[in-house]
């Protein structure tokens, strides 16, 4: 992995998007150990899209409008329901959930649902990886492994340390409820803004 990898991936990473975005949602309404789970989840959302990339699968989504249309329309609805629901009933920023396992599985699975549902995510991979592979490499396989598991790596570390600093506020916020509600409205606007610029990429 090459220094010029590392602080690409590491820019890459730290720009505010929709994983980020949930993680600290989850991280101030429910505290650390739950903005875990959600990096977690917007972590192995990583995989698909790697793995199509590597795999070649990630063309047809460059090539195929009704594959990339699909996909998309499924990722704008899933956005626009997360907004919904954070301003509906709390949602992520809901500070009256339990914290057991299996609630901490269902954030998981939203944060691995937000970036699966994001053929964008396919397409950055398709065009990011090989940018840092050398031409020469015996192996080409086994290199764009190697670099997309250093970025999800990356991805939950620093989405770890959103979650931590968003947990760190928590109490602050919780013992405001009109902060809480700003907050809220904030979250659920960035949701909707991130969905409807889905739906007009082309």
């Amino acid at each position: 992995m090459s220094l010029e990898f590392f602080i690409t991936s590491m820019i890459v990473v730290l720009l505010p998007g929709t994983g980020v975005i949930y993680t600290l949602a989850v991280g101030l309404g429910r505290g650390f150990r739950a903005s875990v789970a959600a990096a977690v989840g917007c972590t192995v959302g990583i995989v698909p899209a790697a793995v199509a990339s590597i795999v070649g699968l990630a063309a047809l989504l460059h090539t195929s409008a009704v594959a990339f249309q699909l996909v998309k329309c499924l990722g704008v609805i899933y956005l626009f329901y997360m907004a919904w629901g954070i301003l509906r009933s709390g949602g992520a920023l809901d500070v009256t959930a339990d914290k057991t396992a299996k609630s901490s599985f269902k954030i998981a699975i939203t944060g691995t649902l937000i970036n699966v549902l994001n053929p964008k995510l396919s397409l950055f991979f398709l065009a990011f990886l090989p940018q840092f592979l050398p031409a020469d490499t015996a192996n080409a396989g086994g290199a764009l492994i190697q670099l997309a598991l250093a970025f999800m790596a990356m991805t939950f570390v620093v989405f770890v340390g959103y979650g931590g600093c968003a947990a760190l506020a928590r109490d602050y916020m919780i013992r405001r409820p009109t902060v809480m509600t700003w907050i809220r409205r904030s979250f659920a606007t960035a949701f909707g803004a991130l969905g409807a610029k889905l739906a007009l990429s082309d």
